[in-house]
């Protein structure tokens, strides 16, 4: 039996995929000093993942992870590791991390900067990337973290970093003067984050009596079969199926945040609110066979949310900033209000565990097909791995 399997996804081409042996398995390649062996242990798959994929090389996500073959790309994913075989002086074996790993049994590091809380990866290719998805956080020195509470974790944190960002930047810009945001993928994990996060501030701007920017409603697009769900959970102050945009007052101000990347659908609505519409923020790509261009668009070309930016402008030192430790401080606080509002019997959702590459490949077939359970999360795990693909 195979143990050292990576999966592997056709740049050009999304739906062809394969399993190949791991480049980073004990048996491809011995490490050389300074360099850290993990074993991929679970990890989540979400619709993020989609947009990983779709913007590959737009936003070199293929280069987190480079793949022999340059046609083909190595899938990111948020997950646990655990430090397998180690030579860097202060990393043990044993070790268990979280942070941004190949969907694969193996990742070889070369760790630098090791500190209490975790250490950064340092490897060549990684020169030139956002240094955030280069982070490997100890779970045993993360006060977050709860073993029962990994599949939140993995399924919901890297989403909700990006959600706490888009609010946090729609806040800082006044909301662009508008009376209402509208979310494209209203039942994706990080649309329902950003909505948590301004239903958050409105009642915190109401308990001020009105003192700060004032929160628009906060509205969100769905497909019938996932709006009620992402309605049940009280983010949204209404949820419409996409084919009633149309009843939406055109005359009102509004920011279109598009989690879909569903290009029709953004050029409809670009149309509808002609020149109401104050911002239009592009995040993400679920719905991947739809995307296109914005160009030639009325109303404000899309602009592209590149989270880590956001994190860099607000890490730096006061008052320009709130410095990395009022960052992590905010994001903290704002993450566990939304795990608590995720988990029953508030919100339901529910983690299920797959093990094996023939659930990985089922799971990733049916969210390029828009067949996913909006409310569940998908941990998957290759350390029961054969060859296979297609």
């Amino acid at each position: 039996m195979n143990t050292e399997t990576r999966f592997h996804i056709a740049r050009a081409a999304l739906q062809r995929t394969q399993f190949a042996p791991d480049p980073d398995g004990p048996s491809a390649r011995p490490l050389a000093a300074g360099q850290a062996r993990l074993q991929i242990e679970q990890f989540a798959l979400t619709a993020n993942n989609l947009t990983y994929a779709a913007f590959g090389d737009a936003m070199r996500y293929w280069d987190f992870f480079p793949a022999a073959d340059p046609a083909w790309g190595c899938l990111p994913v948020w997950g646990f590791a655990t430090v397998c075989e180690s030579r860097v002086d202060g990393l043990p074996t044993g070790r268990r991390v979280y942070g941004c790993l190949p969907a694969g049994t193996h990742l070889v590091v070369q760790p630098q900067r090791i500190g209490a809380s975790g250490f950064q990866d340092a490897s060549a290719h990684r020169e030139g990337l956002a240094t955030v998805y280069a982070r490997y956080e100890f779970c045993d020195a993360d006060p977050a973290w709860r073993p029962e509470a990994e599949g939140l974790q993995a399924v919901l944190r890297p989403l909700f970093t990006t959600s706490f960002l888009i609010d946090d930047f729609l806040a800082e810009q006044g909301f662009f003067g508008a009376r209402q945001v509208l979310m494209s993928s209203a039942s994706s994990k990080t649309a329902l984050g950003t909505a948590w996060c301004l239903a958050q501030r409105l009642r915190s701007s109401s308990a001020a009596a009105g003192t700060g920017a004032p929160v628009p409603r906060v509205l969100g697009l769905s497909s019938p079969a996932h709006a009620g769900f992402a309605s049940s959970l009280g983010f949204f102050d209404e949820v419409l199926t996409y084919d009633a945009l149309g009843r939406l007052d055109p005359t009102c101000t509004t920011v279109y945040v598009d989690f879909a990347g569903n290009a029709p659908l953004r050029r409809q609505v670009h149309e509808h609110f002609a020149g109401q519409l104050a911002y239009s923020c592009s995040v993400g790509g679920t719905h991947w066979q739809a995307l296109g261009s914005g160009a030639g668009l009325p109303g404000p070309r899309p602009t592209l949310f590149f989270a880590p930016a956001q994190i860099k402008a607000r890490s730096a030192p006061p008052p320009q900033g709130w410095g990395p430790g009022g960052l992590q401080q905010r994001l903290g606080a704002a993450w566990a209000g939304f795990l608590q509002a995720l988990q029953p019997p508030e919100g339901g959702l529910r983690i299920v565990s797959r093990p094996g590459p023939q659930a990985l490949q089922l799971a990733y077939d049916a969210l390029l097909a828009g067949q996913a359970s909006a409310s569940e999360g998908l941990m998957m795990s290759l350390q029961v791995a054969g060859p296979g693909g297609r």
